[in-house]
């Protein structure tokens, strides 16, 4: 029986897009599948802020960031916290995707037209120990393009290929088996969904017209993870964050499903690490929604008072910013599934970033002007937008008010007046003086001593009840599901691994489906600007080495 395609790839999400560029570039057929129609071709990192982890970059160097590859590894290891069997091959992967972030990755990406915002964010800061977890540095290197900027070339790679004759695609084509003719995985099966014109991250239909079959000498999985699936998200909750909260928003569209895992699962792949995930806890409810529950994330800088559900402040050092799956930790022994952030004006129009290309039309449209505009604007419109219309978004020039909309907001009145003011008074006596014992102030006096944070992200100290400074903001924090951090385990060519630790003969995988390598590169935690970097390394390894494979 004739073959299809030298190789299918499966997901046409940006792992796919780079290993199936990597194939095109060795002269090798591709089939592309996805289950999306064509609109939502480069998936999840179209919405992304294309953040990326760098290091020892000229940004950095510019901004006078001393960093190094032996630094950047103490930090991934140090947040990883690696302590399982299973740890082995993404031990492994974290030591060659230190490397490709300190060695070929920013020019690799350069050559291809990628550039980068001058500024480096400082994300994931930790606030323990040396050998613990967090970034030391700045590393978090924003997109020229955000998302979309960064998919393009790699759109335009496939593309390219596609009309040399290089590579088909097949949208709306749902994988449900992968199967053996031979000794190899050779034969993928599905589900042919009828055709939909909804707009990029809409739900699509899922009404079957037909089957397919092909065959190809190897396949290549790059579906994805599980965020939008709820009901997974809830199975694989790790039993360590406790109860999983009863309402979660959704930081990716719904068909990030996980379904293909299971797929592949069947056919013989080992999946490992499935209860490590990575959610935010500054989600807030999109406005002007794209996809069912769909949320967005406060990246924020650190001077927001964060609140539990009962106006306590959340333990040093949950600052914002600081330690994502701590503070998920600690929400979760609350006993409620949210937060506050208690803030004014002032803070905002500085500090608050909103994640996503859709969000940050300057940044996305590479528009020079519009960066500049944002800069100088007391609020940027984007945030305006939503403390003028997000359901999670309190605005009163007192306090009182603001409590009462606070409470509005929530089923049960918790938040009492009197003990936020005097949690907001102790917390502003202590900015009268260059010294304080408040662990948070001393926070944001030394994000001020980097030069890209006092320009953009960290708002000069002051007080939050300063009338000058306000009025008084009041945010609603969700949970907001986003990454798989665990999936189907690889060796470092990609070659997806049985349970007994074998090559799944013909079988590779990338992205978010591998764990972004190895089947948890991660470990417990992400450094951040590490989601579309492991597609792009993981996707151009499983290519490279899949290219080389077939004959």
């Amino acid at each position: 029986m004739a073959y299809d395609a030298d190789v299918i790839v499966i997901g046409g999400g940006l792992a796919g897009l780079a290993a199936t560029a990597e194939l095109a570039d060795a002269g090798r057929k591709v089939i592309l599948l996805d289950q999306e129609p064509e609109q939502s071709l480069g998936g999840q990192a179209h919405w992304s802020f294309g953040g990326l982890f760098l290091v020892d970059s000229p940004e950095q160097r510019r901004l006078r960031i001393r960093d190094s590859r032996e630094l950047a590894l103490q930090d991934w290891l140090g947040t990883a916290g690696f302590d399982r069997e299973e740890d082995l091959w993404p031990r492994r992967w974290a030591d060659a995707y230190v490397d490709f972030a300190a060695g070929e990755k920013r020019a690799w990406l350069h050559r291809m037209g990628v550039r980068f915002f001058p500024v480096v964010g400082w994300a994931e800061r930790g606030g323990y120990d040396a050998g613990g977890h967090g970034n030391s540095v700045p590393r978090f290197h924003i997109t020229w393009g955000t998302g979309p900027g960064l998919l393009a070339p790699f759109v335009r790679r496939v593309r390219e290929a596609a009309a040399r004759g290089l590579v088909e695609f097949r949208f709306r084509h749902r994988v449900t088996g992968l199967g053996r003719a031979a000794g190899s995985v050779d034969t993928v099966s599905g589900e042919i969904l009828e055709p939909s014109g909804v707009a990029r991250g809409t739900a699509s239909s899922r009404t079957v017209t037909g089957s397919f079959e092909l065959r190809a000498q190897a396949v290549i999985v790059t579906s994805g993870g599980i965020g939008g699936n709820h009901d997974l998200v809830r199975a694989a909750w790790p039993a360590r964050l406790g109860t999983p909260p009863e309402k979660l928003l959704s930081g990716v569209p719904a068909h990030v499903d996980g379904l293909m895992l299971k797929v592949a699962g069947d056919a013989g792949g080992h999946l490992v690490n499935g209860d490590r995930m990575w959610h935010y806890t500054e989600g807030i409810q999109n406005w002007n929604p794209i996809w069912a529950k769909h949320g967005i994330r406060i990246l924020p800088g650190p001077s927001s008072l964060w609140l539990d559900a009962e106006g306590r402040r959340l333990p040093v050092p949950l600052f914002p910013g600081f330690d994502t799956l701590g503070t998920l930790d600690h929400i979760m022994s609350t006993g409620h599934g949210y937060t506050w952030f208690v803030l004014n004006r002032r803070v905002i129009g500085k500090e608050f970033t909103l994640s996503g290309s859709e969000q940050n039309p300057d940044l996305t449209g590479k528009s020079v002007r519009g960066v500049i505009d944002r800069a100088r604007a007391d609020v940027p419109g984007p945030v305006k937008a939503f403390m003028d219309h997000g359901a999670d978004f309190v605005v009163e020039k007192d306090l009182g008010a603001l409590v009462r909309g606070m409470n509005a907001l929530t089923d049960e009145p918790l938040i009492e007046e009197e003990a936020l003011r005097r949690v907001l008074v102790e917390r502003d006596r202590e900015i009268a003086n260059p010294f304080t014992k408040d662990l948070q102030v001393t926070a944001i006096r030394g994000a001020r001593k980097f030069l890209g944070d006092r320009l953009i992200r960290a708002a000069a100290p002051h007080r939050i009840l300063d009338p000058a400074a306000g009025p008084l903001v009041a945010v609603k924090l969700h949970i907001l599901t986003r990454k798989s951090l665990g999936g189907l385990e690889t060796d470092l060519s990609s070659r997806v691994l049985t349970e007994a630790g074998d090559p799944l003969p013909g079988v590779y995988a990338a992205g978010e489906a591998a764990g972004f390598g190895g089947g948890g590169v991660h470990g417990y935690r992400s450094l951040e600007g590490t989601f579309l970097g492991g597609c792009l390394f993981s996707g151009r390894t499983a290519g490279r080495a899949a290219a080389k494979a077939v004959s």
